[in-house]
């Protein structure tokens, strides 16, 4: 379950983003705007007042006056001798569009009432002055051009902003990015052109799921195989799994492997704000694939638009989900439906999905796609090892032991956190001590040597700690103790305790009450020791608790209660009401208070008998934070019960691990979360 990559190799240049030339467009339009503002010679004109205005033509210092009468305003020209007056100097400096001095004119502008008033009282005025103070006359009209580019070019700017602002409501450019293809599809399609580099030799540890695909793939390359004995190929499969398990990492190899068109797109593709448009998109994808057929139609997270019909609806409501939906059901197996098309789908929430969806003839098939076990680690390990300098000595089945309840993403995390740490520390290769570490930071979270804790906290951190290590040293079913450390990780996590469960599917009575007490075994050790408790043992009280009422209410192991099970498999979002009586729930909670009572007794008395050993883990912590299992068989002696571990299985002679097949097994909720990944103790 791992990308393919390619190791020593350059990155390929990739192609430039797109340039957001609508922006260049705007910017470049304001621009011009105001630099014809600036440049204007309307604008860059001092204004004069009138009486201003006749005293220069009594000084005779104007040359020229010119009326624009369908706009009325007067242009003033000075005489250049006039230029060089300190006066007229220091008013076109003062200009608000920095006019100059040595310029030729006009200098500045008059504004008029009416134009027809002034030609008159001018030509009265301009009469009575000397004749060399009288001067240039003339009158006409002229065009605004100037008023009607920025008119123009604010409308433009509006005009362009309401078409970038569609596009983008619409889906961006292309043919279905046009307000009038906003029901097209965004199925990405690839084909021979552009087709996926994944095959199924890059998913590793899903062999069974593996196999279901390849046969609709063989089927798409060699249905005859198939037909000849009247068989059909299924026309869906489900994809179903926990987040990480690699659902679309197998999808991308079923793209990569089938020689046909491949349709992938989200479920949330459906999705849009417009009534219809969900519809339409499905409509126009079967479409688009009848006419590509035979193919392939993948469809991610389709819980987004499979959900159940009239879940949590009013009465009367319309959902646009549900319109969705129902077009999807009719063009997967409806009344004209053609074939050719095989749909993919991958989800983890099977639960909420609608039955009409999961019937046979829509999805024919549910593959389960599970959490790897030990075996498909070690094969996961080994795909996500191939691109990393690895030392000789590391060994891939010590990796895939350490890392129960991992899914794929998970090992591809710790793969990559691995050769991080080796580069920080200037290794030449990674080793086991790398893969520690990585493994811890994923599990505890980020190392903080830094953390400032008072010596107070600290040593009831290491007895807390300690108590755990004990308790689990001398419980037979518990699981066996690799490291202990009371360095702090994480946000509230003062110390940290990994384990190493075994990989079983059944849990017995007894294993769970081991389980239970050696999560008692921090908060035990405190009280026996400081006579007191603290809040660090919140994670142990959450497990514990949920592990007491898994026990009573769900794998009905409870004499009082009975063979009787109050698990919803179906998980129903709306249940307002309890299956059991009040009566009932009373009894319950009697019941799981005396199960974490008489666990939390036979913890005290176990860490009271093995006091001694108590007192010398916590003061081993104390000096060297961090303990592994051979200190604590260095310190206490082998553990008193001999059982081989898992890892101790899986190379137990041939190099094999049996694996037990449990039928009619019907999985229920993990009593425990450290027998599926080892989560830290936190202490704060």
């Amino acid at each position: 379950m791992a990308d393919k990559k390619e190791n020593n190799k350059p990155l390929l240049p990739t192609k430039p983003p797109r340039g957001n030339y609508q922006i260049w467009v705007i910017l470049a339009t304001l621009a011009v705007i105001f630099g014809v503002m600036y440049f204007s010679n309307s604008n860059n004109l001092k204004d004069l007042d009138y009486d201003e205005f006749k005293q220069m033509v009594s000084s005779g210092d104007v040359k020229k006056v010119e009326l624009i009468q369908n706009r009325k305003f007067v242009e003033v020209t000075l005489k250049q001798e006039a230029l060089n007056n300190a006066k007229y100097k220091e008013l076109l400096t003062k200009g608000l569009m920095g006019g100059s001095a040595d310029n030729k004119g006009p200098h500045f502008v008059v504004k008029v009432v009416d134009s027809g008033n002034f030609d008159q009282e001018f030509r009265t005025f301009r009469d009575k002055q000397k004749p060399d103070h009288q001067p240039e006359y003339k009158t006409g009209d002229r065009e605004d051009y100037f008023g009607y580019f920025v008119q123009w070019g604010f409308l433009f700017l509006l005009l362009f902003g309401f078409w970038m602002l569609m596009r983008r409501m619409t889906g961006g450019a292309g043919p279905g990015g046009q307000i009038f293809n906003i029901g097209k599809s965004k199925a990405a399609l690839f084909d021979a052109e552009s087709k996926v580099k994944i095959t199924f030799a890059d998913v590793a540890g899903l062999d069974e799921a593996k196999e279901e695909v390849k046969e609709i793939v063989d089927f798409l390359k060699t249905p005859s195989k198939f037909t000849k004995l009247g068989g059909k190929i299924p026309k869906g499969a489900l994809l179903v799994g926990p987040p990480g398990t690699g659902k679309t990492l197998l999808a991308k190899a079923v793209a990569g492997e089938a020689g046909v068109p491949f349709f992938s797109l989200s479920g949330s593709d459906f999705v849009e704000m417009f009534v219809g448009v969900g519809a339409a998109r499905v409509r126009d994808l079967f479409k688009q694939a009848k006419e590509k057929a035979p193919c392939i139609v993948f469809i991610d997270e389709i819980d987004a638009i499979g959900r159940s019909r009239g879940r949590g609806q009013l009465p009367g409501a319309n959902d646009e989900r549900e319109n969705t939906l129902n077009s999807l059901l009719v063009e997967m197996d409806g009344f004209a439906t053609d074939s050719g098309v095989i749909i993919l789908a991958a989800t983890n929430r099977p639960d909420v999905l609608d039955s009409a969806l999961l019937r046979p003839g829509r999805f024919d098939r549910q593959i389960s796609i599970d959490k790897p076990d030990i075996v498909g680690r070690e094969a996961i390990f080994k795909v996500h090892l191939k691109p990393i300098k690895l030392d000789p000595s590391l060994d891939p089945k010590k990796l895939a032991a350490q890392t129960p309840g991992f899914a794929g993403a998970e090992i591809a995390n710790v793969c990559n956190e691995a050769a991080l740490i080796a580069a920080r520390r200037d290794k030449k290769a990674v080793d086991m001590q790398d893969f520690q570490d990585a493994i811890d930071r994923v599990i505890g979270g980020l190392e903080k040597k830094n953390k400032i804790i008072l010596p107070e906290e600290k040593k009831i951190v290491a007895f807390h700690e300690a108590g755990h290590a004990v308790a689990g040293w001398f419980l037979e079913h518990a699981d066996p103790l690799v490291k202990v450390s009371i360095v702090p990780r994480g946000v509230a996590a003062l110390g940290y305790a990994q384990y190493l469960p075994r990989e079983q599917f059944l849990y017995q009575t007894e294993q769970m009450t081991d389980e239970m007490c050696m999560a008692f075994g921090g908060r035990a050790a405190e009280e026996i020791v400081f006579g007191k408790i603290s809040t660090g043992a919140l994670s142990d009280l959450e497990r514990i608790t949920k592990m007491a009422y898994s026990i009573v209410t769900i794998y009905g192991m409870n004499p009082v209660i009975g063979n009787m099970s109050f698990y919803d498999s179906k998980q129903a979002d709306y249940a307002f009401q309890k299956p059991y009586s009040e009566a009932t729930a009373e009894k319950i909670d009697i019941e799981v208070r005396n199960i974490i009572d008489a666990a939390y007794t036979r913890t005290k008395q176990l860490l009271i008998q093995h006091r001694q050993y108590l007192d010398l883990i916590a003061k081993e912590l104390l000096e060297k934070e961090i303990l592994f299992q051979a200190d604590l068989e260095r310190l206490i002696g082998k553990r008193p019960f001999e059982k081989l571990t898992t890892y101790q299985q899986f190379t137990n002679g041939q190099g094999k691990y049996e694996k037990k097949q449990i039928e009619n097994e019907q999985p229920g909720v993990d009593p425990t979360p450290t027998l599926e990944g080892d989560k830290p103790d936190e202490a704060n």
